[in-house]
């Protein structure tokens, strides 16, 4: 088993950008951003929602949205507001609504196969 990792450009309400390393992580629903990445990007919370960790932690974080751009595509998608100590991760929801899925085999993202139906 191998780890991907794929940069991204971050911009929120502000516009000010900011470009990340993600750590692409086939098992998290949501994009995470590190709390100093949010915080330049002048991201606020919108909500808080529940998560449980591989481990099977319990944890509450904030959610928000921001405009995210990786392999040449680029749109609006929900965040969570990491907290210190917390790392860049790309979840599912975010490379299904940009198009991708993670090759298990190459360790790649490459276009989904997307259906009408």
């Amino acid at each position: 088993m191998g780890l991907t990792f794929i940069q991204g450009k971050l911009r929120g309400k502000s516009k000010k950008a900011e470009t990340v390393e993600f750590l692409v992580d086939s098992g998290a629903s949501y994009t995470l951003l590190p709390k100093k990445t949010w915080k330049k990007l002048g991201l606020k919370p919108k909500r808080t929602e529940s998560f449980i960790l591989a481990d099977g932690t319990h944890i509450e974080r904030d959610l928000s949205e921001c405009h995210i751009e990786i392999l040449e595509k680029d749109g609006h998608t929900p965040v969570i507001l990491g907290e210190d100590g917390d790392e860049a991760l790309l979840g599912v929801i975010t490379l299904e609504e940009f198009g991708f899925v993670l090759n298990p085999f190459s360790r790649t993202l490459q276009a989904m196969k997307l259906r009408l139906t």
